[in-house]
């Protein structure tokens, strides 16, 4: 079995393309849905939705200070959330989310710097 650490999600990350990125913003309801859903994600649940809205107004083009790095991490993160092919299947109860919520908790250590700028600017930006 893989190992889930910074490794995995750099190596994924490194991978993402603008077509993934589309790809997340296409898919972005439902990856959201499937955040509410997942009891297991819940400690990184408002982390995770931050992600989203990063890749969303990245993609809209509203908020580009951020290394692309930073976007491939969160594209492959929640990318794996949607993907019902995980190293651990969401299928099995109790244990299929914690792949996942582990994906996310590695992404959003490797980006915390970055997402706390994000936050900054998105509090102090008008409402759309």
């Amino acid at each position: 079995m893989r190992r889930i650490d910074r490794d995995f999600v750099a190596r994924g990350a490194a991978r993402m393309t603008e077509g993934d990125v589309a790809r997340v913003f296409e898919n972005a309801d439902a990856i959201g849905k499937k955040l509410e859903r997942g009891s297991r994600l819940a400690r990184v649940l408002d982390d995770a939705k931050l992600l989203l809205a990063l890749v969303r107004d990245y993609w809209l083009r509203d908020y580009r200070a951020v290394p692309y790095w930073v976007i491939g991490a969160a594209v492959f993160a929640l990318l794996y959330v949607l993907s019902p092919f995980d190293l651990v299947p969401d299928a099995i109860p109790g244990l299929g989310q914690l792949d996942d919520a582990a994906v996310v908790s590695v992404c959003l250590a490797l980006v915390r710097q970055e997402l706390v700028k994000y936050a900054a600017w998105r509090s102090n930006r008008a409402p759309r």
